[in-house]
């Protein structure tokens, strides 16, 4: 790197100011890679300097004036033309929790709506739930409030026309919204009450606030006024959610406001303390000064992928800065708008490794993403954590290799830091030669100028594989595994946990992974580069020069940008009217955008803009930003029509969902113009360019070799090459095995595989793998081959679950993901299940079994079996199960099947959920057993028989109210069956049938040992003695077990003898539920992330009495059962094992609606449009003797999440009055209980309102001496006619008690108010808390769309 002479004010300099380090590039102003200085310091080291992006800058500008700078003395602008940051100040703040002290000013009845959330629970199978503290120390409640007239789900589709504000009158009752919906006021703020008491506020020290009040985003005139007095006080910071991001959603863009009041204000601490090491300040304001010393530009990396000038950089745009960077870095120098090839973005670094992709010549941008357990709404680069880096932890735990999620952090470190830090996978490569201390900073030891130290790496390694071989070999030598397998295994572990996730994000959007290329980048990535490349199917791997520092590179390479939003409520359409309107919205935004470049010295050509809409079809919630089509596109595809955003929708639905739903409204939700400055001119000539014209030239054994070293890969350690990489030309070719090495980073070239140096990049091409070459042995179990196929066989129930989303068309499977996927051996054992849905886990294997044994020898290729029946491994009828056998040969070598959630399948009520059924007929279709497709042939009219015509022929009922989802569903089951099949096949051809039989049975085996060795645990604690318990379900019937341990065997019975008979009702449990129930807490006290399968139940022994309520006969009704019963199954198993206290126990089903078909008088049948709402509610979880119950939240068998506030009012013809904390329900005692919720739903139009609950009886109990929760009560706002005589109004409203299990006919003003159990109390109030603080390792992780998808599925159970 030279260093060119510096051009009149050209300097322009770079900077990432990273966890660890703090990277720099610098350009004296002529643009050209090779007179680039690069430099990387230390983050943090207080003895030397007190901010790294400053002493950077202070030795890039030594370096190009070629004069030494002193330490503290003001920096001189005038030769520098621009700096640009991305920081991880904000990410800090937030994990640290070291933000602004806030407060938060909610609508009145929302004061917890953040300490609620979504109402489900991060980790499924966590007792002890934790939940991310809330960011603000007070809240304000204003009494205020607006609604929205008119409601989505509305069957005549009316529509309320109204004039904004300004035109209709303060005083209006009915306004029209920024997004062109009609506003009812109910409630205006009164100024006077929000002066006196924002003014407590800030008497009491807080002096940021975020505002986020009940549909602000369309009705923010409330907000602005509480904004205005707040000014007037003298707050110092005010964060109004509508300026923010005018979105719908009251959590997160709540969360949003408080993030940015908590976090602005520590980076404009920030700002003001890097600023004042300058002369001549910073930013676009002081370059426009016309007198004294003129400032530089001075532009701040947002989560967006865009630069923004440091005088508008804000808490809420910053949380991605740092990793932003880096994908800018590798998409402009990775990705070629010519040959069009996507990449996957791979930053692997010390402490993350962050996966993101890069299509089409645009970034892939979310809008609600989680970071440090905070979700922010605000548009981020679509960034993923998906492991811990070169930091992930080694575990050998229940017989696997395990690597993370916890990290060794910066601080201790990998063992080979000379901290005394923990084996992790940089000592794994360190110890196999795949990482060269002699190209390692020596910045280690006492006077921190020592290198890795290999030793500490070996010892730890000899005490872990001693540990691993006490247990593999049994004592036989020959078993033993090498310190080399022992390293090894756990990088082939470590690549596989990234593969998956990578494979997920990729497919989730409907790309295919295997035509992408690898970019990759960060310190780590390239000692892995090639495997996870060849286990994605992906042959070409880019990696840049400064691979190691492309994120301050992707700084130097990136545009500002400006971004603008506005709600919006249209129907699309081609007609002059609509587009007209869209257009000059549009064209507003964009006016407002261009005045904000401008200010930054922006003008003409060099703005330029992408232009979205945010749409979606009505009555779903999957909505596309869809980008206006190019005018190359446009002729292509849309008659050269750029305005085409109804068909471009359509497109991209069909190809990230499988399907279009031509009958269905097109909305528009948002408007959003993108507004880019542009300040970059084109890089050199792009990759392929490079790759056509350059002529490789393998390089002969032994020239430009630095040295050799002793390299371990498959099979052994080989003699392999090290190359530095300033020695190695443009067009020199190296054969693997090599190693690559520079001062920042260590390229990895297997065996099989070249790299190929051109200009700007390390092109790896992938040969043939030797990966396969090894004869897996199935004589013996190989530790690392079970964890690599506990991987493999939960992988293929990921994408069987992904192939299901992606064909199905109902709301429940596609957008809530009610579902769940698996695999089973030949027997109908369980092998993998996916996600874990508790309640489907131990009955989907007892339906599957029932199956295989009904149709044993009469199934052949291409027939599909489908069942719902209770007595055959059902849980409730809306769950249909799809099995499908694969052959080899006339054999059946293994089972998949896929369990869906129907939204109706016939009954008595709409969604075939019915509170008061008393047969099983009434709850809609039964299915015991049919062939649903025989030998590849789809048996229509069989199913619509089964669904359609049988169910209506019972008394008082319908068949199903949805055939052509039903049939279209059970369609996408057998589509995601097969792709299961394919997958195991390509298994098969991998690895050999035997080998793969042999491990299904073996990762069951392996399940079954962890299960034993918590038996035996469990035994030694109670000394002996059996465990047992006792509860009831309010209706009086006892749930009773004993269970019995042989502490030898590890082998448990679990009795349920002296349980309640069959009751005439619908709380009846089908004995899947129970085994379920029993896997479920067994997972729980494990408390390790065991295999789930077959294997957990191996050693239990269940006895359920026959004709009790556990084990009810073939036509009893059962929808209680699967979410109710099972919630109490659930608390006596754990009272049994006195794992935790009593939590709420209960669903709380409610639903609500109108409509359906009805008998006249002649009997003849009629169909009312109407709608029909189902939703689960949270309560209290149970203390235990580690920690406090939670309040608001999901517990054990389910973790459903709750309808947003605002997409609840929007869609439904309701006002939410209250939705809080219960205070008071909570159990006592030492470690209190979590707090049930209070929701309080008030009707606008007549409905049918039915409520399913328990525990509005028998208390939720405590444990240890811990107190009981309170129990939920249901009540009806009911309205009634007064009597003659009676003074005021003539109707009054009542309070009356609906019981647990009811439904009524509701009036409009009419309300319903849920009050919903607590959490038990743990140990005698007054005693010393024994609370331990738990931290979560993935909670500094980086959560976009992937980990969304994951909780969404972990939420619909």
């Amino acid at each position: 790197m030279g260093s060119a002479s510096v051009t009149e004010r050209g300097i322009r300099i770079a900077i990432d100011r990273g966890g660890t380090f703090t990277d720099c590039v610098g350009n004296p102003g002529t643009g050209n890679m090779e007179d680039d200085i690069v430099i990387k310091l230390l983050s943090v080291d207080p003895s030397n300097y007190d901010d790294a992006p400053l002493e950077g800058i202070r030795r890039l500008l030594s370096k190009f004036l070629g004069k030494d700078i002193p330490r503290g003395e003001p920096l001189d602008t005038s030769k520098i033309e621009s700096i640009r940051m991305g920081t991880t100040v904000a990410t800090n703040a937030l994990l640290e929790r070291k933000g602004e002290d806030i407060a938060l000013v909610v609508t009145k009845g929302f004061k917890d709506c953040l300490a609620i959330g979504n109402q489900s629970r991060p980790n499924i199978f966590a007792l002890n739930i934790q939940k991310p503290e809330v960011l603000y120390k007070k809240v304000v409640e204003i009494d205020e409030r607006v609604t929205l007239e008119d409601y989505a789900e509305d069957p005549v589709r009316h529509e309320t026309k109204a004039e904004p504000i300004e035109k209709a009158g303060q005083d209006a009752e009915l306004v029209r919204g920024m997004s062109g919906e009609a506003v009812r006021i109910l409630q205006r703020p009164q100024e006077e009450t929000i002066r006196k008491q924002l003014q407590e506020v800030y008497d009491s020290g807080l002096k940021s606030i975020a505002v986020c009040l009940m549909h602000g985003y369309t009705f923010p005139n409330h907000e602005a006024l509480i904004g205005k007095v707040a000014k007037e006080i003298g707050f110092e910071h005010v964060s109004l959610s509508h300026e923010l991001m005018p979105m719908i959603k009251l959590v997160p863009r709540t969360t949003s406001a408080c993030a940015d009041a908590y976090l602005t204000p520590a980076i404009k601490k920030y700002i003001s303390g890097f600023e004042a090491g300058f002369e001549g300040g910073l930013g676009s304001e002081s370059v426009k000064r016309e007198k004294g010393s003129k400032g530089a530009r001075c532009e701040f990396m947002q989560s967006d992928g865009g630069l923004v000038d440091v005088k508008i950089f804000s808490g809420l745009r910053a949380i991605l800065s740092g990793p932003a960077g880096g994908v800018v870095g590798y998409a402009l120098t990775s990705y070629d708008p010519e040959t069009k090839i996507p990449v996957i973005g791979f930053d692997m670094g010390g402490t993350s490794t962050d996966v993101s992709r890069y299509g089409s010549g645009r970034y892939d941008h979310v809008f609600e993403t989680t970071t440090a357990g905070v979700t922010i709404q605000s548009p981020q680069l679509d960034i993923n954590t998906v492991a811990a880096g070169g930091g992930s932890r080694l575990f050998w735990k229940n017989g696997l290799f395990v690597v993370g999620p916890e990290s060794a952090s910066a601080h201790p470190g990998p063992a080979c830091y000379r901290k005394g830090g923990p084996l992790t996978i940089t000592d794994a490569n360190l110890f196999l030669g795949r990482l060269l201390p002699d190209f390692f900073p020596k910045i280690f030891g006492k006077k921190e100028n020592e290198g890795l130290d290999a030793e500490a790496s070996e010892k730890l390694f000899q005490v872990l594989a001693a540990d691993i071989n006490k247990e593999v070999s049994g004592g036989n030598k020959d078993k033993e595994m090498s310190l080399d397998e022992v390293a090894y295994g756990f990088i082939k572990i470590a690549n596989e946990t990234m593969t998956r996730p990578i494979r997920s994000l990729t497919e989730a959007r409907g790309h295919d992974t295997s035509k992408h290329r690898l970019a990759t980048f960060g310190g780590a990535g390239g000692q892995h580069a090639v495997a996870i490349a060849e286990a994605l199917g992906i042959s070409q791997i880019l990696i840049h020069r400064y691979s190691s520092v492309l994120s301050a590179y992707g700084m130097a390479l990136a545009d500002v940008v400006d971004e603008r939003q506005e709600p919006e409520s249209k129907v699309w359409s081609d007609e002059k009217e609509v587009r007209e309107y869209l257009q000059k919205k549009m064209a507003d935004l964009k006016a407002k955008s261009t005045a904000t470049l401008n200010d930054q010295g922006f003008e003409g050509d060099n703005i330029q803009f992408e232009e979205y809409l945010n749409v979606r079809y009505r009555g779903t919630e999957s909505a596309l930003m869809i980008i206006k089509p190019t005018k190359e596109e446009a002729e292509k595809e849309y008659d050269g029509d750029e305005w085409a955003f109804g068909k471009a929708f359509v497109k991209q639905h069909e190809q990230e969902f499988g399907f279009t739903l031509p009958d269905r409204d097109i909305i528009v939700d948002d408007v959003r113009a993108r507004g880019i400055g542009k300040t970059f001119e084109g890089l050199e000539k792009t990759v392929d360019q490079q790759l056509r014209e350059i002529k490789p030239k393998d390089l002969p054994k032994g020239e430009k070799q630095y040295s050799t070293s002793q390299v371990y890969f498959e099979g052994g350690r080989q003699e392999t090459p090290i190359y530095k990489l300033e020695d190695i030309a443009v067009g020199d070719r190296i054969k693997g095995p090599a190693i690559i090495a520079d001062g920042t980073q260590t390229i990895v070239v297997t065996p099989g595989a070249s790299a190929l140096l051109i200009n700007t990049h390390v092109v790896i091409n992938i040969g043939e793998s030797d990966e396969q070459d090894k004869k897996v042995d199935t004589k013996e179990v190989d530790p690392i081959m079970l964890s690599i196929f506990a991987h493999r066989f939960m992988a293929i129930a990921e994408q069987m679950g992904r192939a299901l989303q992606k064909t199905s068309v109902s709301t429940n499977v596609k957008e809530r993901l009610d579902y769940s996927c698996a695999l089973f051996d030949a027997e109908g054992g369980l092998v993998a299940n996916a996600p874990h849905l508790p309640v489907h886990l131990g009955s989907m294997s007892t339906c599957v079994r029932k199956q295989a044994e009904i149709w044993k020898g009469k199934l052949k290729r291409g027939d599909v079996i489908v069942s719902n029946h209770p007595m055959f491994g059902g849980t409730h009828l809306p769950d249909i199960t799809v099995v499908t056998p694969a052959f080899s040969g006339d054999k059946i070598i293994f089972y998949v099947a896929s369990r869906a959630h129907h939204a109706d399948i016939g009954g008595i009520l709409p969604g075939s959920m019915p509170p008061h059924s008393r047969e099983l007929f009434q709850e809609g279709a039964a299915i015991k057993s049919e062939k649903l497709v025989s030998e590849g042939h789809f048996n229509e009219e069989r199913i619509t028989e089964l669904l359609h015509t049988e169910p209506a022929q019972y008394p008082g009922c319908s068949g199903t109210r949805c055939l052509a989802d039903n049939i279209n569903d059970l369609k996408a089951q057998i589509a995601a069956n097969q792709k299961g099949i394919n997958l195991i096949s390509t298994l098969i051809e991998d690895y050999g049938e035997d080998v793969v039989q042999f491990y299904m049975t073996n990762i069951q085996d392996n399940a079954e040992l962890s299960v034993r060795n918590l038996l035996k645990e469990v035994s030694k604690r109670f000394e002996g003695q059996d465990l047992s318990a006792i509860d009831f379900m309010d209706d009086g019937s006892p749930i009773k077990l004993k269970i019995t341990i042989d502490a030898e065997k590890g082998e448990a019975v679990f009795d349920f003898e002296g349980t309640g008979p069959e009751v005439y009702g619908n709380i009846n449990a089908p004995e899947a539920v129970t085994y379920s129930a029993i896997i479920y807490c067994l997972r729980c006290l494990i408390s390790e992330d065991i295999p789930l399968n077959q294997g957990c139940l191996k050693p239990i022994h269940v006895k359920i009495p026959k004709k009790s309520f556990l084990s009810p006969s073939d036509n009893a009704a059962v929808v209680g059962g699967n979410v109710l019963t099972s919630q109490r199954v659930t608390d006596v198993v754990l009272h049994a094992f006195r794992a935790c206290a009593a939590s709420q126990g209960d669903c709380n089903n409610l639903t609500f609606g109108f409509g359906g078909s009805a008998s006249d008088a002649t009997g003849r049948k009629t169909e009312t449009k109407g709608f029909g709402y189902y939703e689960t509610i949270a309560g209290g979880s149970g203390a235990g003797p580690t920690w406090n119950g939670t309040s608001g939240v999901h517990t054990h068998m389910t973790n459903t999440r709750i309808t947003d506030a605002e997409v609840f009012e929007r869609r439904y013809p309701v006002i939410l009055r209250e939705f809080g904390l219960r205070e008071g329900s909570a159990g006592k005692g030492m470690h209190r209980g979590g707090e049930g919720v209070v929701r309080d739903i008030e009707f606008r139009i007549p409905v049918q309102v039915s409520i399913l609950s328990e525990r509005r009886c028998f208390r939720p109990y405590g444990l240890e001496g811990g107190e009981d929760a309170g129990v939920g009560l249901n009540i009806w706002v009911r309205g009634v006619e007064k009597k003659k005589g009676e003074e005021g109004k003539a109707q009054e409203y009542r309070y009356i008690s609906l019981g647990g299990k009811n439904t009524a006919s509701m009036t409009p003003g009419e309300r319903i108010i849920i009050n919903t159990p607590g959490g038990g109390g743990w140990g005698k109030e007054g005693g010393e808390s024994r609370v331990v603080k738990q931290k979560d390792p993935m909670e500094g992780w980086r959560k976009g769309s992937l980990a969304e998808r994951q909780s969404v599925a972990e939420a619909s159970a």
